[in-house]
């Protein structure tokens, strides 16, 4: 039993040795998704876009944000000597217009994230498509998107930008 053990692990590894000078041959490269999807002239005119889009909205917000600023400071400031009729119906106003910007800014989030994950599935999706095409013409075996090390002559992110439209 200890003998076919011993048998079995020296199989293995002969086998991984074997496998280390094919191994040495491969052509691998590296693609910095994170910076690819933040520096991509793609991904900043992306970004604009997104802007664009929802600057109605967030100015809405941002009015509906002082108005409850300036009632709560109004009633910080006049409460005392408002009658208790006036100031119940500012501290209901109050309460209303706060649910009502929590509600809207809960909305413009959802809907900014929304849009943002189809803008970068886009890009996500015309990422790999450039890194499928630099693959099969510059021949490499293997492209990873994560790695604790990478030497930087084995980094094609700044090829896949070029080929995304830009940089």
């Amino acid at each position: 039993m200890k003998m076919s053990k011993q048998f079995a692990v020296s199989l293995i590894l002969a086998s991984a040795f074997a496998a280390m000078p094919a191994a040495a041959d491969a052509k691998i490269g590296f693609v910095n998704t994170e910076r690819l999807i933040r520096e991509a002239p793609l991904s900043v005119s992306a970004q604009k876009k997104l802007e664009r889009e929802f600057a109605s909205r967030d100015q809405e917000l941002q009015k509906l944000a002082r108005q409850a600023r300036d009632l709560q400071a109004q009633l910080d400031k006049d409460g005392v000597t408002m009658s208790d009729s006036d100031r119940k119906t500012k501290e209901r106003d109050l309460g209303n217009l706060n649910r009502d910007l929590q509600r809207q800014g809960r909305e413009f989030r959802e809907d900014l994230n929304l849009r943002r994950n189809e803008e970068l599935g886009q890009i996500q999706e015309r990422a790999r498509k450039a890194i499928q095409e630099i693959a099969r013409a510059e021949k490499y075996d293997l492209i990873v998107e994560q790695a604790v090390y990478v030497d930087p002559k084995n980094d094609i992110t700044d090829r896949v930008m070029k080929a995304l439209g830009g940089k």
